[in-house]
């Protein structure tokens, strides 16, 4: 990685060397930190970032720092945001905070820091109904700009400075990637669930008096009709035409419950869809809700879908998307986990983080860089069909929008799918049309661009 800009500052902590690692990787250029006041101004670097109170060199981009990165405590910060103009003078502004003199405006570093870090998470909070942090807590959410990746808009109008000083920055210009990922809860509604649990469904049925449950269901296990989850043959043509490369995360709990209800692991037909999705594309581990009381049990249900799959599985999202910081993320590496799918809601789409690209997690209770790298979800089907109340066509134009949102900052669109909702079930009909024209559509307007 080539040199491209030197940070100065008084106090090198390792939240700003952090963030420093951070800019490197996304501008795909060295980011050095100094606290060399009269080795800064002596050196030949173009790209020179003074972090500091007061100026300290000609041409240097001047950014007046806020306490946050010389801190290792965890306390509640003020927020205030504002509008800011774009460097470019481009019409329009944009939503910031920590507003500071300099030449950016504001503390773009601390700013990043605290959204990324998923700061207020580790403040005291009320849960939602599962136990999970509640979106109407954050700050993004209360300052309706949970749909918006901020940071990247940031970063792509702070590469305007940048390249004022040193052209390197007009290159590595990252590119709009889409990344669709799909969470196998239930493999099938009907079919290799054994006698016992659907005599108990039939039974429930007949109760209930749903007769068209009881009718679907005969139907399906005397091979009259297709199991309405099973999408997996569509999918795959899906996949192959448009050439995806998706990810699958199976849920594999051990122990059944409320909110683990996957097939039997026991179950061939289950082992040889996880073999054959396996053989042909990635596969993470969708760790089980009891996992989140029994962390144990995470490495038992990691071991378990290795050994079937036959592949290293070092990818994960958790289940209702339930984690809490810094616990969770610490149990995933500790069993191994280097990619965590679970950055954003089970309860409303957006950006939880505010970012549309990859990132490193940062432990704050440590105060220490991971190597678990965290990709962002912007999209869930059933937040949309069962949080947000949105029909077949709504969604549809909220993946446009988050399409066209995340595309023009260079962004990487990550959506969860389920198998549920893209196959024939009939509460969910039209989805698997609107998920086939997004991806159509997408298609097009990336190969005619």
């Amino acid at each position: 990685m080539i040199f491209a800009a030197l940070i100065f500052s008084h106090s090198i902590t390792p939240r700003l060397e952090y963030i420093a690692a951070f800019l490197s990787r996304y501008y795909g250029a060295l980011f050095k930190l100094t606290s060399d006041e009269d080795g800064y101004i002596k050196s030949g670097c173009l790209c020179k970032i003074n972090y500091s109170y007061h100026p300290v060199d000609k041409g240097e981009i001047w950014m007046h720092s806020h306490a946050l990165l010389t801190e290792s405590a965890i306390h509640p910060v003020k927020l205030e945001l504002f509008d800011h103009a774009s460097f470019s003078g481009a019409p329009g502004s944009y939503k910031a905070f920590f507003k500071t003199e300099g030449n950016t405006g504001f503390d773009l570093f601390a700013a990043i820091f605290f959204l990324i870090t998923r700061y207020e998470e580790y403040l005291p909070h009320k849960k939602d109904m599962y136990g999970r942090y509640a979106h109407v807590n954050s700050f993004a959410f209360k300052e309706q700009f949970l749909s918006e990746p901020l940071v990247n808009t940031w970063l792509e109008d702070f590469r305007i400075l940048l390249a004022e000083r040193d052209p390197i920055f007009q290159k590595n210009i990252p590119s709009f990637t889409f990344t669709p990922t799909y969470d196998i809860d239930m493999a099938w509604i009907y079919m290799h669930k054994g006698l016992k649990r659907n005599a108990g469904a039939f039974l429930k049925s007949f109760v209930k008096g749903s007769w068209r449950s009881v009718s679907e269901r005969s139907k399906v296990l005397r091979g009259k009709q297709p199991d309405p989850y099973d999408s997996y043959e569509w999918m795959e043509v899906l996949h192959s035409q448009y050439q995806l490369d998706p990810i699958y995360f199976f849920l594999v709990a051990h122990q059944p419950g409320k909110y683990d209800k996957n097939i039997s692991l026991h179950n061939q037909a289950f082992k040889e869809l996880i073999r054959n999705t396996a053989d042909k594309y990635k596969v993470g581990l969708h760790p089980s809700w009891h996992s989140g009381d029994v962390p144990h049990w995470l490495i038992r249900e990691k071991e378990w879908l290795e050994h079937t799959s036959g592949k290293a599985i070092n990818s994960s999202r958790q289940h209702y998307i339930r984690f809490e910081l810094p616990q969770t993320y610490r149990r995933l590496i500790t069993a191994g986990i280097r990619n965590d799918y679970s950055m954003g809601y089970g309860s409303i789409n957006g950006f939880r983080a505010s970012i549309a690209s990859s990132y490193y997690w940062y432990d704050l209770k440590n105060d220490e860089a991971t190597n678990l790298l965290i990709h962002p979800f912007c999209f869930m089907d059933a937040n949309s069909f069962y949080e947000q109340g949105h029909t077949a066509d709504e969604a549809a134009k909220e993946l446009a929008r988050y399409y066209e949102t995340i595309r023009a900052v260079n962004g990487t669109m990550i959506t969860i799918w389920h198998n549920s909702f893209l196959g024939s079930a009939k509460e969910f009909n039209g989805w698997r049309k609107i998920y086939q024209t997004f991806i159509e559509n997408m298609h097009s307007d990336l190969i005619s661009a």
